[in-house]
């Protein structure tokens, strides 16, 4: 059977099943004669990767859906019944975001539990991605599911997936129900209660909120310098999760200056003042930096659509705003924690900040001035999350800290997953708290970068969109893979890491790359800047990032060279 009579089959399957409902029957009569859009909706089935599933909108077996959605949880479901009854007793929380679909997927997932015999505990109404991670091991649950699509646009939504520890599923765990939701190959295998079951489905509770804002809140290292400081903060939600907590969590520390954005306070998940609700966009920014001149507040910050990601931008004095990066951000927080833990004498005999393999090198020199352990993972914040669980069994070290570049930050155990609340209140007390020393948070990174060298990093989605462009994503992995890249602005690659292959090439010697299979390349120059490929394991996009250490007047032109010279090696063009 070609191609084409495969995914002609699964339409016609689908269009004949009669578990599949009338308005998903006319939505796939409608595409009848678009072969192109069949084949789209139809060519896979929309893959349960190692953080769950996510995709657009819309019937079919390549598509976010109820079917997709109960296929999953199906596949969850004899994944939990196979740990045991007290897996099953001790259930699985579930909590979603504003998206479209987002309460009815919720709805379904806990339907299908039930119906499997799990208990489920589901929330009253929207939460962000880090309680639901806080609230797994809080209702002391076997497992968590969260709706959203993070920070994708509107017609996406997604379903994660969280083990008892809080964190995402990691590996052995990942591919183990992965295999599960891939047995689940007739939408009759799944069993499904018609409403929810006494017994089983639960509410979770206004309590969980309390307990998770008591958390943050003991994140605080200077609750003193905020009731009077007269710092300003304008604060957007971007329509998502996070107004409630963000503002709870600052009005409880006595942030007493905060101003939020009305037209964008209200959950909506059509995102309409926005192109694209993430906030490490710059663009995001408009509605609030508006108000921000209007007050003249001293940061505006906002959070993506689940609460799990943070921008800033800082007022320079003035009257612009500088829009920081995430690393940016990551090394203010990283050296506010440390110094002031330091000199509170809070700061553990044994700290650890956890970063990823794309984020800055800054942050490993910072954690070394502390004499903190530093550790590199893989993209994703579920490996910072699966080291915390790894200290708290070895009985050590103490997990400070952790960020990852694309705007995603945790201080504490609360949550083993990034946490916007807790990352917003402590970026407005570091404002305060140098606000206090008439400094700003610029000031702060000026003296960070004066005290340990002038990094700079960038990054770059390139899209490509739909089969053709997963091909291609395919293909030129596999040509960077055949054809090693040996030179760049005149440097020699002294070092390159294959995480598929688990290989690094350094010194004419090849050694075992100690961290887990994933589909990424890594180089490291003779100068020490470096750059990292990788397909996104989220959107049709190869994502590529580059760092430099240079003088400061040197630095922003080292960077652009070398992204001019690798994106003419990887694509041929001068962009």
């Amino acid at each position: 059977m070609d191609r084409k009579d495969a995914y002609m089959d699964e339409y016609r399957k689908w269009l004949g099943d009669g578990a599949v409902d009338g308005a998903t029957k006319a939505e796939l009569l409608a595409i009848s004669g678009d072969e192109a859009e069949i084949k789209e909706r139809f060519y896979r089935d929309l893959e349960f990767g190692t953080g769950g599933l996510r995709g657009v909108l819309g019937a079919g077996s390549n598509r976010m859906n109820v079917y997709t959605v109960r296929k999953a949880t199906q596949g969850l479901a004899n994944y939990i019944l196979k740990q045991g009854e007290d897996a099953a007793r001790m259930g699985v929380v579930i909590a979603h975001d504003c998206r479209r679909m987002s309460p009815e997927f919720c709805e379904e997932a806990a339907l299908v539990l039930n119906g499997n015999g799990i208990r489920s505990y589901v929330f009253d109404g929207l939460r962000p991605t880090p309680l639901l991670s806080f609230a797994v091991r809080y209702l002391k649950a076997t497992a968590g599911i969260v709706i959203t699509a993070s920070h994708n646009p509107p017609e996406y939504n997604g379903y994660k997936v969280y083990w008892a520890d809080g964190g995402q599923t990691p590996y052995p765990r990942d591919e183990e129900i992965i295999t599960e939701v891939e047995r689940v190959t007739d939408f009759s295998h799944i069993r499904r209660a018609e409403t929810g079951t006494p017994g089983l489905y639960m509410t979770a509770g206004p309590d969980v909120d309390d307990e998770f804002i008591r958390n943050v809140k003991l994140q605080s290292i200077h609750p003193e310098l905020i009731p009077d400081s007269p710092v300003k903060i304008v604060y957007t939600p971007l329509h998502g999760t996070g107004n409630a907590p963000v503002r709870r969590a600052l009005r409880e520390m006595g942030f007493k200056n905060v101003y939020v954005v009305p037209e964008q306070e209200k959950p909506d998940g059509e995102f309409p003042t926005v192109q694209y609700p993430n906030p490490e966009d710059p663009a995001a920014f408009a509605l609030a930096l508006g108000l921000a001149r209007e007050k003249n507040a001293d940061l505006a910050i906002a959070t993506d659509p689940d609460a799990d990601r943070v921008g800033v931008a800082v007022n320079n004095g003035r009257g612009e705003y500088v829009y920081l990066t995430g690393n940016m951000t990551g090394v203010i927080l990283e050296e506010y924690i440390l110094s002031q833990k330091k000199a509170a004498g809070t700061l553990p005999e044994r700290p650890a900040i956890v970063s990823t393999i794309v984020s800055t090198n800054l942050a490993e020199d910072i954690a070394k001035a502390y004499g903190a352990a530093y550790y590199n993972v893989l993209t994703g914040f579920k490996y910072i999350g699966e080291k915390i669980k790894e200290f708290e069994e070895a009985g050590g070290p103490d997990f400070v800290f952790g960020f990852e570049e694309s705007f995603g930050y945790l201080a504490g155990t609360h949550a083993r997953d990034k946490d916007s609340v807790v990352a917003a209140m402590l970026v407005c007390e570091a404002a305060a708290y140098y606000a206090s020393r008439g400094m700003t948070l610029l000031d702060a990174l000026e003296i960070i970068r004066g005290k340990y060298g002038y990094y700079e990093e960038l990054n770059e989605s390139i899209a490509l969109k739909g089969v053709e462009g997963s091909e291609e994503i395919a293909r030129i992995m596999e040509r960077l893979r055949d054809n090693p890249i040996r030179e760049i602005c005149g440097r020699k690659v002294v070092e390159d890491r294959d995480y598929q292959r688990r290989e690094i090439h350094r010194g004419g010697r090849t050694e075992p790359a100690v961290l887990p299979v994933s589909d990424v390349l890594y180089y490291v120059l003779e100068d020490g800047s470096w750059f990292c490929v990788r397909p996104s394991g989220t959107e049709p996009k190869i994502k590529i990032y580059y760092g430099v250490k240079a003088p400061k007047e040197e630095a922003e032109e080292a960077l652009e060279k070398l992204r001019e010279e690798v994106r003419k090696v990887m694509l041929g063009d001068s962009n």
